[in-house]
C-alpha cells in the first residue's frame, strides 16, 4: 500500500465561490479537512495566494492536497511548493494548456476588468446547467453566499494562469466526459457523463476512485 491511510490527512480546496459543503458527501478512507478560502489582496496573483492560504496545512505531518475546480488550480500552485505526498484534482486542471483555450484568448483580452462585479452571480437555471447538477438545490445555496468579489478575482486568475510545470509528487486527476467547463484532459480517469458539479452528483464514485487509488 503507498499510504498508511489513517495516518494520511487530506486538505480540501473547493471550488470558485464554493467551500467545505461540496466535499460533504464523499465518503473517504482517510481524514479529509476542507480548508476555507480567504479573501484575496489586490492584484494578487493565484500562486502569491495559493502560498498564503498554505499556512492553513499542518506540513509536520503527512498530507495531501486536494482540490476541485478553481481549487485544483491552487492546489496545483501548492504542491509545486510545498511537496505533498500526493494531490488529488478533480474537475480541473495541471497545467494552463489543460484548460480551454477560450478561456486563454478571453485572458489576453482583458475584457474580464471590465465585466461589472455584480455579473459574477449567475441566473441559476443557467448555473444549473452549466454545471450540470443534479443536486440543485446545494449549488443554488452555494452561489447565494458567493462573494462576488472573490468571484471575479478568481475568474480572472483562472483565465490567466500561466502554468506548465507538472505535479512532482503522486498525483490523480478525476474528470467527467460531460463537464462543460473543465473537460477532463491528459491522464485523468473519467467519469462517464458526470458533469463539472460530479463532486457532489457522483460523490459515491468519486469516493471509491480516491479509496482505491490509495490503497495501490
Amino acid at each position: 500500500m503507498r499510504f498508511k491511510k489513517d495516518e494520511m490527512k487530506l486538505y480540501g480546496i473547493s471550488g470558485l465561490g464554493a467551500d467545505k459543503r461540496v466535499f460533504q458527501k464523499l465518503s473517504l478512507e482517510c481524514e479529509l479537512i476542507p480548508i476555507d478560502w480567504i479573501e484575496p489582496k489586490q492584484n494578487e496573483t493565484i500562486a502569491a495566494y495559493s502560498i498564503r492560504l498554505s499556512r492553513k496545512i499542518d506540513t509536520t505531518e503527512k498530507f495531501g492536497i486536494i482540490g476541485v475546480s478553481f481549487g485544483g488550480l491552487v492546489a496545483v500552485e501548492m504542491s509545486k511548493k510545498l511537496n505533498p505526498a500526493l494531490t488529488i484534482l478533480i474537475s480541473s486542471a495541471e497545467t494552463s494548456k489543460e484548460l480551454r483555450a477560450i478561456y486563454r484568448l478571453f485572458g489576453k483580452s482583458g475584457l474580464i476588468n471590465l465585466i461589472p462585479t455584480k455579473l459574477f452571480d449567475p441566473p441559476r437555471g443557467m448555473a444549473n446547467w452549466i454545471f450540470g447538477a443534479k443536486n440543485k438545490q446545494l449549488l443554488n445555496q452555494i452561489l447565494d453566499d458567493t462573494d462576488l468579489v472573490f468571484a471575479k478575482w478568481a475568474v480572472k486568475e483562472l483565465v490567466n494562469w500561466k502554468n506548465d510545470e507538472k505535479v512532482k509528487n503522486p498525483i490523480l486527476k478525476i474528470g467527467g466526459t460531460h463537464d462543460k467547463l473543465i473537460p477532463g484532459k491528459g491522464n485523468t480517469k473519467l467519469i462517464e457523463k458526470g458533469a463539472h458539479f460530479m463532486i457532489v452528483d457522483r460523490a459515491n464514485e468519486i469516493s471509491e476512485i480516491i479509496n482505491e487509488w490509495l490503497s495501490q
